[in-house]
């Protein structure tokens, strides 16, 4: 299970788990070697443990060092991946709702270490994805937003109706496009709420550079989120 921390991975899990087609054998997850927070979403390698804890599921932990080219994330992917297929791991699932691109590479990335991926998010309509999520009884805060497409304020509210009014029309109310990232801490299959606390804002602007060469510069606001 390719676990962020996130709603979108909280929600396919839930979903492959109220199937019953699956047996889940670990949650994988990439975090920054030097910080130890989940990439992308800047969450504390600690909270990641504590959702593993109320799931009673092993994990395995990719560290990508702070500059990370993409030949390198795929090598270490590929030696994160080998022993797990090795014992036995058929599958890889995913969070991705409409991302094509994204799933094609996946599954061009995965075959070549002979797993199928799996979706179950899959072409869900965000508005209809987002009622099917609070209707199970999850609850998530907003922990990473984009400057691209929303302001500071966006960041360390809880992912609720009134986020979602508040959102511009350009921006997807999964934020599937990248335009915020967010950490589950209630769920149907945890035993008790991860009691947590914004106690900042962290802004940061990367640069990078695009496969054709042209110079990218992003800033993201990161709530500084901490158990309570």
């Amino acid at each position: 299970m390719n676990w962020s921390g996130g709603k979108d991975s909280a929600f396919a899990l839930w979903q492959l788990l109220q199937a019953g087609n699956y047996q889940i054998e670990t949650l994988l997850t990439t975090l920054n070697e030097a910080n130890r927070r989940i990439s992308m979403h800047g969450v504390p390698e600690q909270l990641l443990d504590a959702q593993a804890k109320q799931l009673g599921l092993p994990q395995t932990k990719l560290y990508l060092p702070e500059e990370s080219s993409m030949v390198d994330y795929e090598q270490r992917m590929a030696n994160t991946l080998e022993p797990l297929v090795a014992a036995g791991v058929t599958h890889a699932i995913f969070g991705d709702i409409f991302l094509e691109d994204l799933r094609k590479w996946r599954e061009t990335q995965l075959a070549s270490k002979n797993l199928t991926g799996v979706f179950p998010l899959w072409r869900i309509p965000s508005h209809q994805l987002l009622d099917k999520f609070w209707a199970a009884g999850f609850s998530t805060i907003v922990v990473s937003v984009n400057s691209q497409y929303l302001d500071e304020s966006f960041c360390g509210r809880i992912l609720d109706q009134s986020f979602v009014d508040d959102l511009p029309q350009n921006v997807d109310p999964c934020g599937e496009n990248g335009e915020f990232h967010t950490f589950v801490y209630q769920a149907p299959y945890f035993a008790e709420p991860i009691n947590v606390q914004v106690v900042g804002t962290v802004t940061k602007t990367y640069s990078f550079k695009t496969a054709t060469g042209e110079q990218i510069t992003s800033t993201y606001y990161f709530a500084d989120l901490q158990l309570n």
